[in-house]
């Protein structure tokens, strides 16, 4: 059950990490405006995630063109990073190779998920702008819920993550139910 919690809480964390350092790739990429003073409202909350992985690996990997190779390179060593830890706990049994190869494959997983979610997310903006009372009774049934974790977790660049840090603490309280559920029947 620990073991579960530790996994879960380092996927998130890595998986927060690495998105948002393929994020800034992308933007870079895109050609997005990534300076604080170009009003770009996810640019300190890119920043503020990234910047202690990205600028070190800068100094050793140039960018190609417009391609922030550095931002890949971070997101690829924090995923292999996370391979390791999890590869060094469960006891070494496999190739140093097959970490290298996972870690790849997660990070085209990131890649994948994270732009379905940019598109979820898209889609949703444009569908309930119009719905206020919808969003007004959620904000009812999930602010109160909120409000503790955001006296506690501060806000990243502009960004609130209370909501991201609400749903680690359910899958949080799903793993003890089924690990005392185990607990119980057997």
């Amino acid at each position: 059950m620990l073991l579960q919690i530790f996994s879960l809480i380092l996927h998130f964390a890595v998986g927060l990490v690495a998105g948002t350092c393929l994020l800034r790739m992308y933007m870079h990429l895109m050609g997005i405006n990534l300076s604080r003073s170009g009003g770009n409202p996810l640019a300190p909350f890119v920043f503020s995630i990234t910047n202690w992985i990205v600028l070190p690996v800068r100094r050793f990997v140039p960018a190609l063109g417009r391609l922030d190779t550095a931002s890949l390179v971070a997101a690829y060593a924090v995923l292999l990073a996370k391979h390791s830890l999890l590869w060094i706990i469960a006891g070494a049994t496999s190739e140093w190779l097959g970490l290298f190869v996972n870690a790849g494959f997660e990070m085209l997983s990131v890649i994948l998920s994270s732009l379905m979610w940019m598109v979820i997310g898209y889609a949703l903006m444009s569908w309930f702008s119009a719905a206020a009372e919808i969003r007004y009774f959620l904000a009812q049934l999930i602010e109160p819920l909120l409000t503790p974790i955001r006296r506690v977790l501060p806000q990243m660049g502009g960004v609130d993550l209370s909501p991201i840090a609400l749903l680690l603490l359910i899958q949080i309280a799903e793993i003890v139910l089924h690990g005392l559920r185990a607990q119980l029947v057997f």
